[in-house]
Protein backbone atom coordinates (compact mmCIF):
# COMPACT_ATOMS: atom_id res chain seq x y z
CA UNK A 1 0.00 0.00 0.00
CA UNK A 2 1.39 3.06 -0.71
CA UNK A 3 -1.41 5.28 1.49
CA UNK A 4 0.17 7.60 3.94
CA UNK A 5 -1.88 8.22 7.58
CA UNK A 6 -1.66 10.83 9.88
CA UNK A 7 -1.54 8.49 13.46
CA UNK A 8 -3.37 9.98 15.92
CA UNK A 9 -4.87 9.05 19.74
CA UNK A 10 -8.55 9.98 20.62
CA UNK A 11 -9.49 8.65 23.92
CA UNK A 12 -6.83 6.07 24.28
CA UNK A 13 -7.41 4.53 21.07
CA UNK A 14 -4.74 4.72 17.74
CA UNK A 15 -6.63 6.29 15.10
CA UNK A 16 -5.89 7.40 11.54
CA UNK A 17 -7.03 10.00 9.09
CA UNK A 18 -5.90 9.61 5.74
CA UNK A 19 -3.27 12.05 5.09
CA UNK A 20 -4.79 13.14 1.40
CA UNK A 21 -7.48 14.24 3.56
CA UNK A 22 -5.81 16.40 6.61
CA UNK A 23 -4.64 20.13 4.70
CA UNK A 24 -2.35 20.35 7.95
CA UNK A 25 -1.36 19.82 11.50
CA UNK A 26 -1.96 23.07 13.75
CA UNK A 27 -1.35 23.15 17.46
CA UNK A 28 -4.13 25.47 18.76
CA UNK A 29 -3.96 27.92 20.95
CA UNK A 30 -7.08 29.65 21.29
CA UNK A 31 -10.63 28.58 21.06
CA UNK A 32 -13.29 30.83 21.14
CA UNK A 33 -16.76 29.14 22.25
CA UNK A 34 -19.53 29.41 20.04
CA UNK A 35 -23.07 29.89 21.78
CA UNK A 36 -25.69 27.24 22.18
CA UNK A 37 -23.33 25.20 19.83
CA UNK A 38 -23.61 21.03 20.74
CA UNK A 39 -21.13 20.16 22.61
CA UNK A 40 -18.64 18.60 20.59
CA UNK A 41 -18.25 21.88 19.13
CA UNK A 42 -14.98 23.34 21.25
CA UNK A 43 -15.66 27.06 19.45
CA UNK A 44 -13.44 28.65 16.67
CA UNK A 45 -10.11 29.29 15.60
CA UNK A 46 -8.10 30.91 13.39
CA UNK A 47 -5.44 29.78 11.33
CA UNK A 48 -3.85 32.10 8.66
CA UNK A 49 -7.05 34.89 8.58
CA UNK A 50 -9.45 31.16 7.99
CA UNK A 51 -11.86 30.82 11.17
CA UNK A 52 -11.95 26.97 11.50
CA UNK A 53 -14.82 25.06 13.48
CA UNK A 54 -13.06 23.25 16.11
CA UNK A 55 -14.37 19.68 16.59
CA UNK A 56 -13.50 17.67 20.09
CA UNK A 57 -12.89 14.20 18.47
CA UNK A 58 -13.57 12.42 21.93
CA UNK A 59 -16.93 14.60 22.62
CA UNK A 60 -17.98 13.59 18.44
CA UNK A 61 -17.81 10.37 19.74
CA UNK A 62 -20.30 10.82 22.78
CA UNK A 63 -17.36 9.80 24.87
CA UNK A 64 -16.27 11.42 28.08
CA UNK A 65 -13.54 13.76 28.67
CA UNK A 66 -11.92 16.65 26.43
CA UNK A 67 -9.61 16.02 23.48
CA UNK A 68 -6.79 18.72 25.23
CA UNK A 69 -4.16 16.53 26.15
CA UNK A 70 -1.47 18.84 23.83
CA UNK A 71 -3.97 21.08 21.86
CA UNK A 72 -3.04 20.02 18.84
CA UNK A 73 -5.38 19.34 15.68
CA UNK A 74 -5.69 18.04 12.26
CA UNK A 75 -7.35 20.49 9.83
CA UNK A 76 -9.47 18.90 7.22
CA UNK A 77 -12.36 20.42 4.69
CA UNK A 78 -15.85 18.82 4.63
CA UNK A 79 -18.40 19.86 2.08
CA UNK A 80 -16.38 23.01 1.13
CA UNK A 81 -15.77 24.23 5.36
CA UNK A 82 -12.83 24.01 7.01
CA UNK A 83 -12.47 22.31 10.54
CA UNK A 84 -9.80 21.65 13.27
CA UNK A 85 -10.49 17.85 14.37
CA UNK A 86 -8.86 17.86 18.24
CA UNK A 87 -7.48 15.15 19.24
CA UNK A 88 -5.51 13.78 22.10
CA UNK A 89 -1.98 13.64 20.30
CA UNK A 90 -0.87 13.55 17.08
CA UNK A 91 1.90 10.84 16.45
CA UNK A 92 3.23 10.65 12.92
CA UNK A 93 2.67 10.27 9.30
CA UNK A 94 3.11 6.35 8.48
CA UNK A 95 2.47 4.35 5.48
CA UNK A 96 -0.50 2.07 5.46
CA UNK A 97 0.47 -1.92 5.50
CA UNK A 98 -3.18 -3.10 4.42
CA UNK A 99 -6.56 -1.74 3.08
CA UNK A 100 -9.09 -1.39 5.48
CA UNK A 101 -10.13 -4.41 7.25
CA UNK A 102 -13.60 -4.70 8.62
CA UNK A 103 -14.40 -2.76 12.07
CA UNK A 104 -14.33 -5.77 15.00
CA UNK A 105 -17.61 -5.68 17.28
CA UNK A 106 -16.87 -4.74 20.54
CA UNK A 107 -15.04 -0.93 19.75
CA UNK A 108 -18.54 0.46 20.73
CA UNK A 109 -21.48 2.11 19.11
CA UNK A 110 -19.54 5.37 18.75
CA UNK A 111 -16.33 3.97 16.80
CA UNK A 112 -18.15 1.75 14.44
CA UNK A 113 -19.79 4.30 13.21
CA UNK A 114 -16.73 6.23 12.27
CA UNK A 115 -14.63 3.89 11.74
CA UNK A 116 -13.95 2.86 8.14
CA UNK A 117 -12.16 -0.23 8.78
CA UNK A 118 -8.99 -1.46 10.56
CA UNK A 119 -5.67 -0.94 9.04
CA UNK A 120 -2.21 -2.13 9.63
CA UNK A 121 0.97 -0.01 9.76
CA UNK A 122 4.56 -0.85 10.68
CA UNK A 123 3.65 0.08 14.56
CA UNK A 124 0.49 -1.37 15.22
CA UNK A 125 -2.99 -1.80 13.83
CA UNK A 126 -5.39 1.38 14.14
CA UNK A 127 -9.13 2.51 13.28
CA UNK A 128 -9.13 4.78 9.77
CA UNK A 129 -11.64 7.25 10.85
CA UNK A 130 -14.50 8.39 8.39
CA UNK A 131 -13.54 12.37 8.83
CA UNK A 132 -17.22 13.45 7.71
CA UNK A 133 -18.80 11.27 10.24
CA UNK A 134 -16.43 13.00 13.33
CA UNK A 135 -17.44 16.19 12.41
CA UNK A 136 -20.89 15.32 11.86
CA UNK A 137 -21.13 14.33 15.74
CA UNK A 138 -22.98 11.79 17.59
CA UNK A 139 -26.31 12.01 16.86
CA UNK A 140 -25.60 13.02 12.89
CA UNK A 141 -28.61 10.57 12.12
CA UNK A 142 -31.13 12.90 13.85
CA UNK A 143 -29.77 15.63 12.49
CA UNK A 144 -30.10 14.50 9.38
CA UNK A 145 -26.26 14.44 8.46
CA UNK A 146 -25.72 10.44 8.30
CA UNK A 147 -24.05 9.63 4.76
Amino acid sequence: MDELLVMTVIAGRRAAFRAVEVQAVIEIEIIHPVPRAPDFIAGLTALRSQSLTVIDCRRSLGLAGDSAADSRAAVVEVGGHPYALLVDTVEDVVEARSAPHPVPGGLGAAWERVGIGMIETDAEPALLVDIAKMVAGPDQAIRGLAA
